[in-house]
């Protein structure tokens, strides 16, 4: 069309009018397609609106949400002061409270002085109690000695001294728990003392007794057993106990009783079970079994030392005795190898007498 337009334009002398038209084609052109550009952009921009406006309602929630915790912590806010109220209210309170107890603390510490020094007179008291108890203590020393002089000591008495040290001792807490009533006066003081005085004296006189008792049986034990064995000179009395010649019991370096010496056992044995059922039963009595060696030294398959051939044969005794019917509770057994000799000389005859078995009654 427009090369038309040339050729009739070509035809006269004005070619202006082609031109414009073209221009304003392309004019026409430019602007349909910005048009559509507006449109595309119109679209894109109503989606982007949209999204906008989506979000919009979202932080619109948000805020609404926000509002209503603000509501809530403001809420808790005054619940927070209402409380600190309260709690300054209790804090007064509990200063009041505190001033009380701190003078209730000092009236306290005023009676705590007090105790104190009542405590001080009740430990100078005890003093005077400490000072009876040792005196008792002296006495009974000497009974002691006094019965060590006799060789009498046993193991009975030692567990009748024992329970009157028992008693002393239960005597001073019983004067503990009655000081606070003896401290009231001098004279119930002088009284008490009186009473442990009087306590003392029973208590010996009851050891004595029992001590007296037991020598009482001892010595009818003891003429019995000589009675029987009178006619063998290896069995001899010395003191307080019978001693037997080991070579009347035993082979040399042997702890095996020989048909001889259990012969003698038995006779011995006999003449303990009469006496035993004639002593009282409190009267815990026990026969004691030492056995010595010389010191000349041995060493066997059997025994590395003269301890162990001591203590061997004076056990084989009391399982000798146990089989003829001594009861086991009324045995000991004792081992003193060479170290308690009764003749310290050097030659074959010191050596023979200390070897021997000793027998003591005792108590425990």
């Amino acid at each position: 069309m427009i090369g038309a337009r040339r050729r009739i334009g070509s035809s006269g002398s004005d070619n202006s009018w082609p031109g414009f038209v073209d221009a304003l084609s392309s004019l026409l052109l430019v602007i349909i397609f910005l048009l559509s550009m507006f449109v595309l952009a119109q679209f894109f921009l109503g989606q982007a609106l949209s999204g906008r406006e989506q979000a919009l309602a979202v932080l619109r929630s948000q805020v609404a949400e926000l509002g209503s915790l603000l509501q809530l912590e403001k809420q808790a806010n005054k619940s927070l002061r209402d409380s600190v109220a309260q709690l300054s209210a209790s804090l007064t309170a509990a200063n009041s409270d505190r001033d009380a107890l701190s003078a209730e603390l000092g009236e306290l510490r005023t009676a705590l002085q007090a105790s104190d020094a009542r405590l001080k007179e009740l430990t100078e008291a005890s003093s005077g109690f400490e000072a009876t108890a040792k005196d008792l203590a002296e006495k009974y020393k000497v009974s002691e000695e006094a019965l060590a002089n006799e060789r009498v000591i046993s193991e009975r008495a030692q567990a009748e001294v024992t329970r009157l040290q028992n008693n002393i001792t239960a005597l001073r807490e019983q004067l503990a728990r009655l000081e606070a009533a003896l401290d009231a006066s001098d004279e119930r003081d002088k009284r008490n003392q009186a009473v442990i005085v009087d306590l003392g004296r029973r208590l010996n006189r009851a050891l004595a007794s029992k001590v007296e008792e037991l020598a009482g049986y001892r010595s009818e034990f003891f003429g019995r057993l000589k009675e029987v064995l009178s006619n063998r000179s290896e069995i001899r009395i010395e003191g307080d106990r019978f001693v037997f010649a080991s070579e009347l019991l035993f082979s040399s370096a042997s702890a095996d009783l020989g048909p001889e010496g259990r012969a003698e056992l038995r006779k011995f044995a006999e003449t303990l079970l009469t006496i035993s059922s004639e002593i009282p039963a409190e009267l815990e009595w026990v026969l004691r079994i030492d056995g010595h060696t010389d010191k000349n030294p041995i060493s066997t398959s059997r025994f590395r030392n003269n301890w162990e051939l001591s203590s061997a044969r004076a056990i084989s005794v009391v399982e000798f005795l146990i089989s003829v019917g001594v009861p086991a509770e009324r045995l000991a057994a004792t081992g003193f190898g060479e170290f308690q000799p009764i003749d310290p000389a050097d030659n074959i005859f010191a050596y023979s007498r200390n070897r021997r078995i000793e027998m003591r009654l005792t108590q425990r």
